[in-house]
């Protein structure tokens, strides 16, 4: 199966049903565990991203938060938000089927404090520094439920079984 092309198939579908140009395909060992396109526009959810939803159901399946083996295929460069996600589950490899520069002529997502051009130079500035305000409000009963979970954990303080390197 050409799942390059069943996630193009999939994006344009969802352009014909009033939905965003995106989609994704998530594969492992030869055949396709989860896909989804975006439904944002369907949902009125902002974090019902292709990349998301799709990453949702094939950790559901897979009962693991883990996407090892997996080779995710998108319509698109993910944005930051899948981008972090994609990370986040660790898939093998992630195919992208155009660029921000290839489709800006055709969509454009620029909303407040969210403009593709600038977004991703957004994350390395120091939260003091980003367009979107933010304040720092320390409380020390926040740290304590991350030691609650490090004892919960017998003193581990990472996630046991996550992918690393």
């Amino acid at each position: 199966m050409d799942f390059a092309q069943r996630t193009i198939d999939l994006a344009r579908r969802n352009v014909e049903e009033g939905g965003r140009p995106f989609a994704t395909v998530i594969v492992k060992d030869g055949e396709i565990l989860a896909e989804s396109p975006n439904l944002v526009a369907q949902t009125s959810d902002p974090t019902a991203h292709a990349e998301i939803l799709a990453i949702r159901e094939a950790c559901r399946t897979l009962g693991t938060e883990h996407l090892t083996g997996a080779t995710l295929y998108v319509l698109a460069h993910p944005c930051p938000m899948c981008l972090g996600s994609l990370y986040y589950c660790s898939p093998d490899e992630v195919v992208f089927l155009t660029t921000r520069d290839a489709y800006e002529p055709h969509y454009v997502d620029d909303r407040k404090y969210f403009e593709l051009a600038t977004f991703y130079g957004e994350f390395t500035k120091d939260y003091t520094d980003r367009r979107l305000p933010m304040t720092y409000e320390p409380r020390e009963d926040a740290v304590d439920v991350h030691r609650r979970w490090q004892q919960r954990n017998g003193g581990e303080r990472r996630v046991v079984g996550a992918p690393t390197s």
